[in-house]
């Protein structure tokens, strides 16, 4: 791609979307919901097939760690074990089980695909009261006109049943979707055709404000309100959803950060969780840094980049337009307190 054409994709591409976050949750779908020993608890692929599992469980005695119904690994109230020698899955699955009832059920956070970079689980935080929000039901991602008919199948396996593309026209005419037959394709345009992030910034900090004002905007403007409404709607309504962007990490960054938030997931987690974007997407971002000028690159980095002051501008707009995120549920995402109860009760377990 040339770089005058690169340069004039900047905004659309920058206001799209630690180490990568945990990548575990707990499952349970049973009728009572036990209490959740574990604090922590993460299952991390490695490029050779293996998986390290991970665990922090105060006051346990004995963990088992079981896959494909047999157990993988055992341990105390802590624990770090390689497994080797799983068979290929789409999703290789654990469940970490401290007894009684207690356990969840992890999987890695990420799901490869051949025509993305940032197709990830939402799911697999605690919240702050103890709680843990379940993998498998949400997901999030980057642009998805590149993915193989493999990956619409493995889609398909995953029950993916609704796509929120959170583009603008122009963005969903020069890369449509492709998503497995049978998903409903929704549009939820965050920006719907607003001028404010159409000038291409000449400097560095011109580039960090651009995107401080347009997570600002994710906030309070009314095309994103009304974009973000359609989204949560639809989430109250059952499982199998997926939102997503162009890169995966701004605009869809703002519906998972305030999707954890909602949930009661603390905002360190939530933080660890949108900055993951640019772990994800290294590569990608390097190698289009690579096709540009030192200047040039210093002035676009920002625009691929996350960073703390991104987000935190955006919490500090639903302080500063709404006083308090709980009244940012109601005005800014629509959510009565039946539907955040209805929200907590389909995600939430232990």
């Amino acid at each position: 791609m040339k770089i005058s054409h690169m340069l004039s994709a900047a905004v659309a591409l920058a206001l799209t979307g630690v180490a990568p976050a945990p990548a575990a949750v707990a499952h349970d779908r049973g009728h009572h919901r036990a209490a959740i020993p574990f604090t922590e608890a993460t299952v991390t692929a490695a490029e050779d097939g293996s998986y390290v599992v991970e665990w922090q469980a105060p006051g346990v005695r004995r963990v088992a760690v079981e896959a494909n119904g047999e157990v993988v690994a055992r341990g105390g109230a802590s624990g770090r074990v390689t497994v080797r020698g799983l068979p290929a899955a789409d999703r290789q699955w654990f469940t970490f089980d401290a007894g009684r009832g207690h356990s969840l059920r992890l999987a890695d956070r990420l799901i490869p695909l051949d025509g993305t970079v940032n197709f990830r689980d939402a799911g697999g935080y605690r919240t702050a009261d103890g709680h843990w929000v379940k993998m498998g039901e949400i997901y999030r991602s980057d642009s998805l006109e590149k993915l193989t008919d493999a990956d619409l199948a493995k889609l398909r396996r995953l029950g993916i049943r609704v796509d929120y593309d959170l583009r603008m026209a122009s963005e969903r005419a020069a890369a449509p979707d492709r998503v497995p037959a049978g998903t409903q394709y929704v549009v939820a345009d965050v920006l719907a055709g607003s001028e404010a992030f159409v000038t291409m910034p000449r400097t560095e900090s011109e580039a960090v404000a651009m995107m401080v004002e347009g997570e600002k905007f994710m906030v309070g403007g009314d095309t994103a309100k009304t974009a973000y409404r359609t989204v949560f709607d639809g989430l109250v309504e059952g499982d199998g959803a997926l939102f997503h962007c162009t890169a995966g990490k701004d605009r869809t960054g703002w519906a998972g950060a305030a999707l954890l938030t909602a949930l009661g997931v603390p905002r360190a987690t939530v933080m660890a969780d949108y900055l993951a974007s640019n772990d994800y997407r290294a590569e990608a971002n390097a190698a289009a840094l690579a096709h540009m000028t030192p200047a040039q690159a210093k002035v676009y980095k920002p625009l691929l980049d996350v960073r703390p002051e991104y987000l935190n501008a955006g919490f500090a707009e639903v302080s500063e337009r709404f006083g308090s995120f709980s009244a940012y549920e109601k005005q800014g995402l629509g959510l009565s307190a039946k539907e955040l109860r209805e929200l907590k009760r389909e995600l939430l377990v232990g």
